[in-house]
């Protein structure tokens, strides 16, 4: 359902230890039953016609990200990422499909330079978009229905982060990184070019943030301007003067700001704490500023104590949707749909006795009602949420829905599964009409493992949802090695989704079964589930996961349990480091990549500083005995398990130093352990061979010790 021309840009590549005596004894009464086993598996995979899913493909995947639907309706227009292993990279080039389904999708821009965020104009002739192809990243546009070449529109001294058009293509607000005390782009420019030919190194600090999840502070902020796209482009300064990023870091992006439906003002989140407070608060609040800059943003939830976001302004101009958490300080609180009628100012909220965080929010024409996406029960569904009534009804509530788009009578989603990555569907009713399939060449002959979801009583008796994922390839009569994955967060999910990272068909393809369990504190079962771990990161989420691991082995007989490994990152290491002292003995090996090792240096070290006195109660130096409760460090002296520590140096959420005790303590006490770091990746593995490579070494531990 793709045509793939000739780029313009070079074709991609073709797609001994110490150990202690109980575990010694251990070892020697499985080795018969592990080679065995292994020749089982070695028979199979050469038996087996279809290629089991492979890391190397995980990597080669096109990812189909952000589609835009024309005014009209008729057309939708998506990123497609690819990558260039040669160049160890992605590249992300701009498509156009038909709603109607009835043609195939077809390329639109071909260049070296990334091609992202596109957005169509008011009347749906034009396409603008965010390209780095004249060397810094800026604002061009197209005519999709013409075999033209693209036009660039802005020539800045500085480059574009995020941008948004006005209906009538008058203005651009565009986001732009500055330093507070310059008046001009040039001035930023070019005191950016004196630091980088300076001989000093130095860097001085008078307040937190200092550095925010992979970055250092450079004293710069993310601000809106508006730039006349036909004028001498002279930028307007929206919000110089807020010591605020816009969008908020690090994740913010061009759905943190959006102009009004009257094309007058722009409405945009920033950060209401400033100083210091920043690293300790998660006020942001929504303003408004009009597009011309005559006057300075006005804080319109100035009384809404948490977390807002998302601005959605209504077609019709007379309100404007938006997502608040309720309580101050908590990162992990309920996003709730908000509807703020912007004459009076009044708010109430949406869909209030729907207990699920909602997102994603796009208006149905006639400004009759809200698309929202929410985690439910193991997958993200779409709801449609009248404006009136407030109602909400679950529209598609299988697979995760990643992102959907309506105009002109179309809504279309872009969905993926455990088995399937993303692809384009158009919404009929409750129907789904399938747009593309941007990888069926690459996955032509793959086998992807089965999966289902289970329930069992977890702790407290209550209700814990979970995944198996067959190995492929399966056979009912035969016993398989499991990979027992735990998801980060804390408040988080390993539901039904396609995951770059953390994908448990790397697990399948290589003959292992993958459990995945959603422990109490997971999202898209209640706010009081997810709420339940905060103060008991060691209590009820280690219960659910020996429980959940006893009702899979009693479900499935096919699971060996004499060949198990866990494995977690973030959170998820937290709690494989937790288990190390408090679960010894059950696991065959252990993956701990950027896991919390000591709760007390932990506080003193990451960036966030809300999420751990959240979590703990408070700062370190008032609850001391919180951190203490469930710390790993205070029981490594029950340590046994073989472990593989993972890291990035430019994790600064977890920093790299708590790999790096980890791995101390098991190299102390005579662990069987390995370190792999990785000096160029944050709390993620993002570049295509480092991702290939960490894939390899888990593989490689998991084998060693399943085998």
């Amino acid at each position: 359902m793709l045509d793939f021309p000739a780029r313009r840009w070079p074709d991609f590549e073709p797609v001994n230890h110490a150990w202690s005596g109980v575990r010694v004894v251990k070892m020697l009464s499985r080795l018969a039953v592990a080679l065995g086993a292994c020749a089982c598996w070695l028979s199979l995979v050469s038996a087996t016609a279809a290629a089991p899913f492979d890391v190397e493909k995980l990597v080669d995947l096109r990812r189909l990200s952000d589609p835009q639907v024309s005014p009209d309706g008729r057309w939708v227009v998506f990123v497609l990422r690819e990558t260039d292993r040669a160049a160890d990279k992605g590249w992300t080039d701009l498509w156009i499909v038909p709603a109607r389904g009835d043609a195939a999708a077809r390329r639109i821009t071909s260049d070296p330079a990334a091609d992202r965020q596109p957005r169509w104009s008011g009347d749906g002739r034009r396409l603008y978009f965010l390209s780095a192809r004249s060397g810094s990243s800026q604002v061009w546009r197209l005519e999709p229905g013409k075999p033209s070449e693209p036009e660039q529109v802005t020539d800045l001294e500085l480059g574009i982060n995020a941008f948004a058009v006005a209906p009538a293509e008058d203005r651009l607000v565009v986001s732009i990184e500055v330093y507070p005390d310059c008046r001009t782009l040039a001035c930023t420019r070019d005191r950016l070019a004196e630091l980088e030919s300076s001989p000093e190194s130095a860097r001085v600090f008078d307040r937190l943030m200092v550095r925010h999840w992979d970055q250092w502070d450079d004293g710069r902020h993310a601000t809106l301007h508006a730039v006349d796209p036909g004028g001498d482009q002279t930028p307007v300064a929206l919000t110089a003067g807020m010591d605020a990023h816009v969008p908020p870091r690090p994740f913010g992006d061009a759905g943190a700001f959006a102009i009004a439906a009257d094309g007058g003002s722009v409405f945009f989140v920033a950060r209401s704490a400033a100083g210091s407070e920043k690293a300790w608060s998660t006020n942001l609040d929504l303003f408004r500023v009009p597009l011309d800059g005559s006057a300075p943003p006005k804080n319109l939830t100035a009384a809404l104590p948490g977390t807002e976001g998302e601005p959605v302004p209504s077609p019709d101009g007379r309100f404007l949707a938006f997502s608040s958490m309720a309580r101050a300080g908590f990162e992990a609180d309920r996003h709730r749909l908000m509807l703020m009628d912007l004459e009076s100012g009044d708010i109430r909220e949406l869909a209030g006795d729907l207990d699920r965080s909602l997102g994603g929010f796009v208006w149905t024409q006639g400004s009759r009602g809200i698309l929202a996406t929410g985690q439910h029960l193991g997958q993200k569904a779409l709801f449609r949420v009248d404006a009136q009534s407030g109602n909400a009804r679950r529209l598609v509530d299988s697979g995760t829905v990643a992102a959907v788009r309506a105009s002109g009578g179309s809504v279309v989603l872009a969905r993926n599964d455990l088995a399937s990555p993303n692809d384009l569907y158009r919404l009929d009713g409750k129907d789904l009409t399938r747009l593309t399939a941007v990888n069926e060449d690459l996955l032509a002959g793959v086998e992807f493992g089965a999966y289902e979801q289970f329930t069992f009583a977890g702790w407290n008796d209550e209700t814990v949802h979970a995944y198996v994922v067959k190995p492929a390839g399966f056979q009912a009569d035969r016993r398989y090695p499991l990979a027992f994955l735990v998801h980060g967060g804390p408040q988080g999910s390993f539901g039904n989704r396609f995951h770059y990272r953390w994908n448990p068909q790397t697990y399948s393809g290589k003959g292992y079964v993958a459990v995945m369990v959603d422990f109490h504190g997971s999202t898209g079962y209640g706010q009081a589930f997810t709420d339940s771990i905060s103060g008991d990161w060691g209590g009820k989420p280690l219960e659910d996961l020996r429980k959940g691991l006893a009702a899979a082995l009693e479900r499935y007989p096919w699971i060996d349990p004499e060949r198990k490994c866990a494995l977690g990152a973030s959170y998820g290491g937290y709690m494989i480091n937790w288990i190390a002292g408090n679960w010894a003995g059950e696991f065959d090996c252990l993956v701990n990549h950027d896991g919390i090792f000591d709760n007390r240096s932990m506080y003193y070290t990451t960036e966030e500083l809300w999420f751990v006195e959240w979590e703990h109660g408070g700062p370190q130096f008032v609850s001391p005995g919180t951190y203490e409760r469930h710390n790993p460090v205070n029981h490594v002296d029950r340590w046994e398990d073989p472990m593989l520590v993972i890291h990035g140096a430019l994790d600064y959420r977890v920093p790299e130093t708590q790999g790096l005790a980890a791995f101390t303590a098991l190299q102390r006490r005579g662990i069987p352990s390995r370190l792999v770091w990785f000096p160029d990746e944050n709390h993620w593995v993002l570049r295509p061979s480092n991702s290939v490579r960490w894939h390899r070494e888990v593989e490689r531990w998991l084998g060693e010790w399943t085998r």
